[in-house]
């Protein structure tokens, strides 16, 4: 394929490249260095890009500088921070669809302004200049909001809740949390426990509370129990749901909530909420 494009003119190369994805032009470009120049074209990279990347860039915390629409779009691969530090915005590599993670700051957590119970802080590991972390509180309430009209359409996304827990973590999973995505009138709700699972405290807690675990898994939805996982940048993160992108701009809900053990817990650390398309 390649041998024969070499035959058309350059513009009409770049308008067949257009047409493809950001990894096909890639893959060009190192095919054939005769038709590398057509491939890395602005007119190729113009097409990758989101239609409201001008809106995007004028809501980033840092000026970015790049030389080229090809540039443009691999420095927007990197997660970049926007609206002011609180939300972060990427794009996946391959299929250019639009990511973001709301950080703790732009999450409605129950009491998060109360020293007693939360504090502000800041992780090294983390994108943003502040994390926070769970004191001592009996309820945990949490949620995160995102319209659709800044994700890309047709597409269906993902919702994460990234966390870490402390070695001072204390009574977080005595009761299964209940999670849920919600879209206009759909509605899809789950269970998660807040730690990854240990085999041999499992085996000791089923020895001594199993009664009452029984007993405090009947106040909860029914759901799977799903269990944290770890990401590659070290934290770990609990799916929320999923959802469907349509072309119509509507409000989605992610949620966690703790709020029917009533037994005091602590040692819980949110980064955010990620939002990303999934595979």
């Amino acid at each position: 394929m390649a041998t024969r494009l070499t035959m058309l003119p350059e513009d009409c190369v770049s308008t067949i490249v257009s047409l493809t994805s950001a990894a096909d032009a890639c893959r060009l470009m190192l095919a054939s260095s005769s038709l590398q120049s057509a491939a890395e074209s602005d007119m190729v990279w113009s097409r990758f890009l989101p239609f409201d990347h001008s809106a995007i860039f004028s809501r980033i915390h840092s000026q970015i500088n790049f030389s080229s629409k090809k540039e443009m779009y691999f420095k927007l691969c990197d997660s970049v921070l926007i609206d002011g530090g609180i939300r972060s915005f990427s794009l996946n590599k391959i299929s250019g669809k639009k990511c973001f993670v709301l950080s703790a700051r732009a999450l409605s957590i129950s009491l998060s302004d109360e020293p007693n119970h939360w504090t502000w802080t800041n992780r090294s590991s983390s994108r943003f200049s502040e994390v926070i972390e769970l004191k001592s509180i009996s309820n945990i309430e949490i949620e995160g909001r995102i319209n659709t009209q800044d994700l890309s359409p047709n597409t269906t996304y993902g919702a994460y809740l990234i966390t870490q827990v402390s070695d001072r973590a204390f009574g977080l999973d005595s009761i299964a949390s209940e999670i849920s995505v919600s879209k206009d009138e759909c509605f899809v709700s789950n269970t998660a426990y807040l730690c990854p699972l240990d085999e041999r405290k499992k085996q000791l807690e089923s020895l001594l509370f199993l009664n009452r675990r029984r007993m405090m898994e009947k106040l909860v939805v029914e759901g799977e129990g799903r269990r944290p996982n770890k990401r590659e940048d070290g934290w770990m993160e609990i799916e929320l749901g999923e959802f469907f992108v349509g072309e119509k701009g509507e409000e989605v809900k992610m949620n966690l909530m703790e709020v029917k053990g009533h037994q005091l817990k602590g040692g819980l650390i949110i980064e955010g909420i990620e939002v990303r398309p999934k595979c």
